[in-house]
């Protein structure tokens, strides 16, 4: 097995569990099993605004009290999240941990400008998500994860099984995680 992707500067968490309409039920659950230092990036883009912010606040005392990071993907600033998640131009101004999602190596290289602690980079596996969508595969995602200057987590059809196999940093998931 080769050797497991470190960085001495990465304050990016090793697990990080996705948050959407799919797996909102099971949410408070699954903070319940992650290891302290993990990470939960609040998506729910499908509700409205008032809805979510309660949605975000209920979880973000869970995940509190259990030391898990609450990231936000398109959250307002006023909601205090522990930090962002989105693609690197919308880092701009937002303080704490930066996870950037990147699927190729020019995207990488726009995290790393933009001051991402690392990067999500997907898709690994075929993904429930995006049903069709071409995917990195375990060979490719390793040459693009090799080339980056930041901390990989695999995100994509990751299960604990497949992240056991994947030597980076960490790895991330909806569904994998519930």
């Amino acid at each position: 097995m080769a050797k497991r992707q470190t960085n001495k500067r990465a304050t990016a968490p090793r697990i990080i569990l996705l948050s959407d309409a799919r797996n909102d039920a099971v949410l408070e659950r699954a903070l319940a099993r992650l290891p302290r230092g993990s990470a939960l990036v609040f998506r729910h883009y499908h509700l409205a605004q008032a809805e979510r912010r309660a949605r975000f606040l209920t979880l973000k005392r869970a995940a509190k009290a259990r030391g898990i990071r609450m990231i936000g993907a398109r959250v307002p600033a006023g909601w205090g999240a522990d930090g962002v998640y989105g693609v690197a131009s919308e880092f701009s101004g937002n303080p704490g941990l930066k996870l950037a999602t990147a699927h190729t190596l020019a995207e990488i290289g726009a995290a790393k400008r933009a001051g991402a602690n690392a990067v999500l980079l997907s898709p690994v596996f075929a993904t429930r998500s995006h049903p069709g969508a071409k995917v990195l595969g375990p060979v490719r995602f390793l040459l693009l994860a090799r080339r980056s200057a930041l901390p990989v987590i695999a995100l994509g059809g990751m299960t604990v099984r497949r992240a056991a196999r994947i030597p980076v940093h960490g790895w991330a998931a909806i569904d994998g995680l519930v």
